[in-house]
């Protein structure tokens, strides 16, 4: 039980990894969160009000077992499988996130400053989950897709969208990092 609850390194998760992405390829899938979300969309109806939702529901139900699987293994690695909720984060970060006023930054992986009740309900709480819902699902849906699905399918099938794609999801992060978060908080 101690290997499982501990991090694995490189070379466990790399090839596993691989063996996945091969899996997907095999049976001819395609690996990535965004895609088995539009499947969602589509079942909620979507697909009434644009053209884009109209899926074929059977060829997409893999990706509906993909997602229960993630929700169930995150449930189950969260509840089951961590010794403690603290993060192991470098003294120079913890400074610089206590800087921008994350007062307990590494004790939780949910910083009280932003996913708590109440910041949630507050204004600013409010407009920062609905721009940032806005933001990711534009950037999503105009790079063609998620950080998984390029990052991990594309990158691996060797498409230059996806390298490009994953270096603009590289300097937006620094740049929400270094830029945006010391204004919001």
């Amino acid at each position: 039980m101690e290997f499982i609850t501990q991090p694995w390194p490189w070379y466990v998760g790399g090839p596993l990894i691989a063996l996945v992405l091969f899996l997907t390829f095999y049976f001819g899938k395609v690996f990535g969160v965004s895609r088995s979300l539009e499947t969602f969309c589509t079942i909620s109806g979507a697909g009434k009000l644009t053209d884009y939702f109209k899926v074929d529901l059977k060829e997409s139900k893999w990706s509906l077992f993909f997602i229960t699987g993630i929700v169930i293994g995150g449930f189950i690695s969260s509840e089951f499988l961590m010794s403690s909720q603290a993060i192991d984060l470098n003294p120079t970060t913890v400074k610089e996130l206590a800087d921008l006023g994350f007062a307990n930054a590494g004790d939780s992986y949910l910083p009280e400053e932003i996913f708590s009740l109440e910041n949630l309900l507050s204004v600013k709480g409010f407009l920062i989950l609905i721009g940032a819902g806005i933001l990711i699902g534009f950037g999503t849906r105009y790079a063609g897709g998620c950080t998984s699905g390029h990052a991990i399918t594309g990158l691996s099938n060797l498409q230059l969208p996806s390298l490009v794609a994953t270096i603009g999801f590289f300097i937006g992060g620094l740049i929400m990092t270094w830029f945006i978060i010391p204004l919001i908080f």
